[in-house]
């Protein structure tokens, strides 16, 4: 299994773990995070975008699957806002791999792991190119003026979802 951390920050040496800020998580517990490699296209994006991001879960209906992606070849979606179109094409995101065995499962859909160990990344890998990054990776790309309407939608499907930075988004309509 590979794990990933995605940064802006091109120098990260060690990664020391943190204090969880979202307080469903216990906050004395310490954790440096990772995300698995299906899950990876969720976070090329620059550190604030606000995204609704979606992909094909076991429990997934046909409908959905017809609503939500133009293709049938398609598993995996990533909605922008067109005011973060121009960031996305001059972002460079460093993409840090660590080895897989001191993490565990935090969260299935999600992909998330954790650690309570320090961790030194066994890799670096520099995306600058991140249109790029998730076409080759096959993810449907959709720009939007507004997030909240796919968002609304996405939450009361079947598929397996993922709403990011939304405090960043447009204001409902």
């Amino acid at each position: 299994m590979r794990l990933f951390h995605i940064s802006e920050e091109d120098n990260i040496r060690i990664f020391q773990p943190r204090r969880p800020e979202r307080d469903d998580l216990d906050k004395t517990v310490e954790l440096v995070w990772a995300i698995d490699e299906q899950r990876l296209p969720n976070f090329l994006t620059p550190r604030n975008c606000p995204r609704v991001t979606y992909h094909i879960g076991q429990n997934t209906s046909e409908l959905d699957k017809k609503e939500f992606f133009s293709s049938s070849t398609l598993s995996h979606g990533v909605v922008i806002e067109s005011k973060w179109f121009e960031r996305m094409k001059t972002t460079t995101l460093f993409l840090y791999e660590f080895v897989s065995d001191d993490f565990k499962l935090q969260d299935n859909v999600a992909g998330y792991y954790v650690s309570t160990k320090a961790q030194i990344p066994k890799d670096k890998i520099e995306l600058y190119d991140l249109f790029g990054e998730l076409m080759k990776r096959n993810i449907e790309i959709r720009i939007v003026d507004n997030l909240w309407d796919i968002a609304d939608k996405v939450k009361i499907s079947t598929l397996n979802w993922s709403l990011c930075r939304m405090s960043y988004a447009q204001p409902r309509l």
